[in-house]
């Protein structure tokens, strides 16, 4: 499957590329409506994109009133990212939505980098959430943790059905004239190339430690890149900066993907999934399958 990155595409003023996804997911939506950090808020480095967007977003009330119903006439099954700074946030939210047929999964945000973090840990978070809704649950964590393995294993130990990996990493650019940071807000979130090592390390680790599915993103630019996510245990692969520079991008990676799939001798590309794990390392997972 093939999703875009929360925040990196508005279906409903591209509705031709979100035709090109299986999933599309939201931007983050938070309680109450939210205007975003000052401009500048984007800048490019040459390792990737920095954003410092702050969740702006119109809030839940008119994302279900007017968002939701124009995202369904899309005919793409709707993942919504929410985002709050408590756990009663997350767990109002997830009320909210659970009673939209519309809506097929809950991706808990808690891991921005360009907001105050929530308060509550990402077990309390995740705890709140599956206590709110019957709809599946995917954990969005952040690569900045000290330990996300740790961190994956205590969502999924919370009642997260999947997790999302990885959001941004914190960093900075400054002005090529002035040496004053570019971002309005100093530091933003890093996406793009530097952050595909980074991303592959986190969708191995959590594989390993949870078996739970994952949603692998984090620089994807190419087939290559997507089957990569796959075989270190990704189940799909959301695409984030590269929409932003190629509209062409998902049936460019998806047909990338099927062809570098066979040439690796693999029937589909899904086959080639947890590939990177050595045989003891697959019979443990599927023992926590």
């Amino acid at each position: 499957m093939i999703l875009n990155a929360s925040g990196c595409l508005d279906a409903l003023a591209a509705p031709e590329i979100a035709a090109q996804l299986d999933i599309f997911v939201t931007k983050t939506v938070t309680p109450l409506p939210r205007g975003g950090n000052e401009p500048t808020r984007i800048a490019e480095t040459d390792l990737g994109m920095l954003n410092s967007i702050g969740l702006a977003n119109p809030g839940i009330d008119a994302f279900v009133t007017d968002v939701l119903p124009e995202l369904a006439e899309l005919e793409i099954p709707v993942w919504v990212s929410v985002g709050g700074f408590s756990a009663a946030d997350y767990a109002d939210l997830c009320s909210r939505l659970d009673a939209y047929d519309d809506v097929a999964t809950i991706e808990l945000n808690v891991s921005c980098p360009n907001v105050a973090e929530p308060a509550d840990s990402v077990a309390e978070i995740v705890a709140a959430a599956r206590a709110a809704t019957s709809k599946s649950l995917y954990a969005k964590l952040s690569p900045a943790s000290g330990d996300i393995t740790a961190v994956a294993e205590a969502a999924g130990a919370a009642g997260a059905d999947g997790l999302s990996l990885v959001n941004t990493i914190r960093g900075l650019a400054l002005d090529a004239t002035t040496l004053e940071p570019t971002l309005s807000t100093a530091t933003g979130g890093l996406s793009g190339p530097a952050l595909r090592p980074i991303a592959l390390a986190a969708v191995f680790g959590c594989f390993r430690a949870t078996g739970l599915p994952i949603v692998g993103m984090g620089g994807v630019e190419t087939g290559r890149h997507a089957i990569e996510l796959i075989a270190a245990g990704a189940t799909a692969v959301a695409l984030g900066t590269s929409l932003f520079a190629d509209p062409e991008a998902p049936a460019r990676i998806r047909s990338e993907l099927e062809l570098e799939a066979e040439r690796l001798g693999f029937e589909t590309p899904l086959a080639a999934h947890a590939a990177a794990h050595e045989e003891e390392g697959r019979r443990k997972l599927r023992k926590v399958a």
